[in-house]
C-alpha cells in the first residue's frame, strides 16, 4: 500500500532511510522546519536550513522516488529567543514560493510561554497574510492538554482563522478532541517511546473515526521510526480494517490537507510510472 508521511525530520536521516521508506510504499513526505537539537545562532543559520529543505532534500528523497515537500518556520524550542525569531520570520517570504513549500510549520508551543505564544501568533498572522498552510507542534507529555488548548483558544480568537486549513499535529488521546471539534485537521505523531504507539493510534481511530486525521512517525535524530507508517497499517490490518479504511488515513487524507496548498504538485506513482515507461 502507498503511503505519505505528513511529518518526518529526514535532514537528521540518512539515504539508506529514505530507501527503506521507499521498499515500505512511500511516495512522499513533508518535512516540517524543526529544532536541530541545539539552538542555532543566528539568522543565517536558518537561512542555510531553509535552502537545506528547499533546494537539496527535494533532490535526495527524489533517488528514492519520493516526492519530498516541506514547512518553514522557528520552532518553539527556539521561540524564547524574540528577536532571533523575528529575523527569522522576515526570511520566510522569499522562500514561500519554493515549489516544495506547503506553508508555515511547525509552529507551536513548548512550555507554553508567553514568548513562544508571541512568536506563535506572528508567524499565524504571517500564514494567513500570505495564505499559507499551517502545521502545529503541541507540547509534550505533562504540557500537552494545557498547550493545545491555549493553541486552540489562539486559533479560534483570530476571526481569520479556516480551520480546515491548519493541521494540529502530535494529539493523543487527551487532546485529539480539541482538534476534531473545532474543525481542524489532526496529526498523531508514533514514537517509540512518547507521544502514541501504533496500537493507541489505532484505539483512537476506533473511537473518534477517520475524517481529518492522519498518521507520521517524526522521525528525527532522536528515537523514531522512520518507517512507523506502516506499523500502523499492520496494526489496522490485524485488527481487520477494511484497505478503503487504511488507505484512507495514510493516503488520501495527507493529500487532501496538502492539495489546498498553491505549491503542492504532486504526481500519483502509478502516472509518475506511466511517464517514464513512456520515456
Amino acid at each position: 500500500m502507498y503511503f505519505i508521511d505528513p511529518h518526518v525530520h529526514m535532514i537528521s536521516r540518512t539515504t539508506d532511510d529514505y530507501e527503506r521508506m521507499a521498499r515500505m510504499g512511500c511516495v512522499a513526505l513533508s518535512e516540517p522546519a524543526f529544532w536541530a537539537g541545539f539552538d542555532r545562532g543566528s539568522a543565517e543559520a536558518f537561512r542555510d536550513y531553509f535552502r537545506q529543505l528547499t533546494d537539496f532534500e527535494p533532490k535526495r528523497a527524489s533517488w528514492s522516488g519520493i516526492q519530498h515537500f516541506t514547512w518553514l518556520c522557528i520552532n518553539a524550542k527556539e521561540a524564547e529567543n524574540v528577536s532571533l525569531s523575528r529575523e527569522v520570520i522576515s526570511l520566510i517570504p522569499e522562500f514561500l514560493d519554493k515549489p516544495n513549500v506547503l506553508g508555515i510549520g511547525e509552529i507551536g508551543l513548548n512550555k507554553n510561554t508567553l514568548n513562544e505564544s508571541t512568536i506563535f501568533e506572528e508567524q499565524y498572522d504571517l500564514a494567513l497574510k500570505t495564505r499559507e498552510l499551517v502545521l502545529i507542534h503541541t507540547p509534550h507529555l505533562k504540557d500537552k492538554y494545557r498547550g493545545t488548548r491555549m493553541i486552540a483558544d489562539m486559533l479560534l480568537n483570530d476571526p481569520r482563522t479556516e480551520p480546515e486549513r491548519v493541521l494540529i499535529d502530535h494529539v493523543e488521546e487527551h487532546t485529539v478532541a480539541i482538534a476534531r471539534e473545532n474543525g481542524f485537521w489532526c496529526g498523531m505523531t508514533l514514537y517509540p517511546l512518547t507521544k502514541c504507539t501504533p496500537a493507541r493510534a489505532v484505539d483512537i481511530i476506533e473511537r473518534y473515526g477517520d475524517d481529518r486525521i492522519m498518521v507520521n512517525s517524526a522521525g528525527d535524530w532522536g528515537p523514531s521510526n522512520p518507517c512507523a507508517v506502516p506499523d500502523f497499517v499492520m496494526e489496522m490490518r490485524r485488527r481487520g480494517h477494511a484497505e478503503s479504511k487504511i488507505k484512507k488515513i495514510v493516503y488520501d487524507n495527507p493529500l487532501e490537507f496538502f492539495r489546498q496548498s498553491r505549491n503542492f504538485k504532486y504526481t500519483p506513482p502509478d502516472t509518475l510510472a506511466e511517464v517514464e515507461s513512456v520515456a
